[in-house]
């Protein structure tokens, strides 16, 4: 069994907006490295908006946990390129929709993406 424990130092920042300033595991048996996840459907579109392309982000993140079969609730760690720092504020909002209470380690970075049409890429490493 996988036990996590989520860690915020009272003598560092607190966490602002779903996300731990540590997460410790122990128990761990499996350990899957998901791959920046990016903004393209299945049949190659990419939606044009922030938000429809989070959504399609956290979609694909999560079919690769499933194939894994794992889930959402198994990440310990998450990293999402930006394309703008614009979007920060609907990203976290959207994270916060998919994950819920879920708050796994959290770094944003705010760099030039592989495909101009991209606006995100998020990769995560998930534990069982």
């Amino acid at each position: 069994m996988v036990d996590r424990r989520f860690i915020s130092s009272n003598a560092a920042p607190a966490p602002v907006g779903g996300y731990s300033q540590a997460v410790e595991i122990s128990g761990a048996r499996r350990v899957v490295y998901v791959s920046g996840q990016i903004p393209t459907a299945l049949d190659g579109t990419v939606p044009e908006s922030f938000p429809e392309q989070a959504r399609l982000v956290w979609r694909n993140i999560e079919a690769q946990l499933r194939a894994a079969d794992m889930s959402l609730e198994d990440l310990v760690k998450i990293t999402t390129f930006l394309s703008d720092r614009k979007f920060a504020d609907e990203n976290g909002a959207i994270r916060r929709e998919v994950l819920g209470k879920h708050a796994p380690a959290l770094t944003v970075l705010i760099a030039s993406i592989f495909d101009p049409a991209w606006l995100l890429e998020v990769e995560a490493i998930a534990l069982a």
